[in-house]
C-alpha cells in the first residue's frame, strides 16, 4: 500500500505534513510548527499520530512539539547536532541513518546551511523527500549557521536526488522565489512556465508544493549555480560553484 502524504498551512506560510503507512496505520509529522494546525489535519485525515521527523530546531518548525507528544505520546526524531535545542526528543539521527514510519523506510541527509544541524528525509520507495528549510520551490532557506558552501554541498546533496521525488519544503515562497529568480534567468523557458502555473494555483489559494526535483533543477537558480550562464549572469564567470551560489543568495537577502 502507497504511503499517503497531507499537506496543509500552519502558523502564516509555514507547510505542515503528515506521512502516513496506510498498512501499518503509522503517521508521522514532518516537523511541527504549532499544535493546532497538526491536531485538524490529524481530525481531517482521521490518522493517529505516532512519529515527528524534526528537520531542523527553528521554533516555527519545533513549537507544536510538547503539547503533541503530551497528547499522542509519539515518537520525537531529531538531528543529533540540534537535539538539545529540539523539546523532548527521543531519537537522533545522523548522516544515512535509517528512520522507519510504520513500514515506510527513509533515510537521512545532514543538509546544514539554513542551521548548522539541518536534516532532510528521503523515502526513496515513495520518491518523497522532506527538506524543511535547505530547499524551496525555485529558492533556498537563508544560510543563518553555516557557510554559502557548506549550503551548496547540501544542495548538491539533494540534488543527486531522483528527478522524480517529490520535494516538500517548510513554506510558501514560491511567487516571490520566482520574481526573484527572473532577475538571475530572465530567459528560462521553465522558470517562465512554472511562473503561470504558480500564478494560477495561487489565484486558486492553492498550495505551490509539491514540486519535483526535476522542476527544480530546471529553473531554481539555487540548484543552478555550477551552469555557465548562471555563473555569467551574476558577473562570476569561471568562478566556483558555491561562490556563484553565494552571490545568488546574497542577491536574493537583498531583494
Amino acid at each position: 500500500m502507497p504511503a499517503q502524504t497531507h499537506l496543509f498551512l500552519c502558523l502564516q506560510d509555514n507547510y505542515g505534513v503528515l506521512l502516513h503507512d496506510g498498512a501499518t496505520g503509522a503517521t508521522a509529522a514532518i516537523d511541527a510548527p504549532e499544535e493546532s494546525a497538526v491536531e485538524a489535519a490529524l481530525t481531517a485525515t482521521g490518522w493517529r499520530l505516532t512519529d515527528i521527523l524534526v528537520t531542523h530546531h527553528h521554533a516555527d518548525h519545533t513549537g507544536g512539539i510538547a503539547e503533541l507528544k503530551a497528547r499522542h505520546r509519539c515518537r520525537v526524531v531529531a538531528p543529533h547536532g540540534e537535539a538539545t535545542r529540539i523539546p523532548l526528543v527521543d531519537t537522533t539521527v545522523r548522516e544515512r541513518d535509517k528512520v522507519a514510519v510504520g513500514g515506510l523506510e527513509g533515510q537521512v541527509y545532514e543538509t546544514p546551511g539554513h542551521t548548522a544541524g539541518h536534516i532532510s528525509y528521503f523515502f526513496a520507495s515513495e520518491k518523497l523527500a522532506f527538506v524543511g528549510d535547505t530547499l524551496f520551490s525555485i529558492g533556498c532557506g537563508r544560510v543563518i549557521e553555516g557557510t554559502p558552501e557548506m549550503m551548496w554541498q547540501s544542495l548538491l546533496k539533494l540534488r543527486s536526488l531522483p528527478d522524480d521525488t517529490r520535494i516538500y519544503c517548510g513554506h510558501e515562497y514560491t511567487q516571490a522565489n520566482i520574481r526573484f529568480a527572473k532577475t538571475i534567468e530572465p530567459r528560462n523557458a521553465t522558470l517562465a512556465a512554472r511562473e503561470k502555473e504558480v500564478d494560477k494555483l495561487r489565484a486558486e489559494r492553492k498550495p505551490t508544493i509539491p514540486s519535483t526535483l526535476g522542476q527544480e533543477k530546471a529553473a531554481n537558480p539555487f540548484l543552478r549555480a555550477d551552469l555557465p550562464d548562471v555563473a555569467k549572469s551574476v558577473g562570476l564567470a569561471d568562478k566556483p560553484a558555491w561562490e556563484v551560489f553565494a552571490e545568488i543568495r546574497a542577491r536574493k537577502n537583498r531583494s
